[in-house]
């Protein structure tokens, strides 16, 4: 048997898919969570603009106008905090499947791993027994009563 795991460096490649794709989802996390952020930020703006207690009609419709904008600036948050959301899905789907990938190599190379290992005591095993009989074998020479 191979000492070696024949399936080494496409278990390396599997890892590396793994790791960029577990990176990917976090860069998509970050953008999400940030959006989101935006996202109540805005929204509490939008909320903080109140039109009651104006005098003229000219800062009524500059306070509607700053109103507008900052409606409008949640209605194209949300619209990004949706994208980032789907952005994020479909990266853990990406992280997923590289798991997918990675994991039966995984076992494989565990699987290797006990196999040299039983190898190797089997073989430790042999040269004690072999010693052992050497052993034996010395010690019946030695005490055969015959002179040297």
């Amino acid at each position: 048997m191979s000492r070696k795991f024949r399936l080494a460096a496409l278990l390396r490649l599997r890892k590396l898919q793994e790791d960029q794709a577990a990176a990917d989802l976090g860069t998509a996390t970050r953008e999400s969570e940030s959006a989101r952020s935006r996202r109540e930020r805005a929204v509490k703006d939008l909320t903080a603009q109140t039109l009651t207690g104006l005098s003229d009609m000219t800062t009524w419709r500059a306070a509607a106008a700053a109103r507008s904008a900052f409606s409008q600036n949640v209605t194209l948050l949300s619209a990004v905090v949706a994208t980032t959301a789907e952005a994020v899905r479909a990266r853990e789907a990406d992280w997923v499947t590289a798991r997918i990938r990675a994991v039966p190599l995984e076992k494989l190379e565990e699987r290797h791993g006990e196999r040299v290992a039983i190898e190797d005591l089997r073989t430790e095993q042999l040269e004690l027994d072999e010693a052992a009989s050497r052993g034996a074998h010395t010690s019946d020479d030695d005490t055969s009563g015959e002179p040297s």
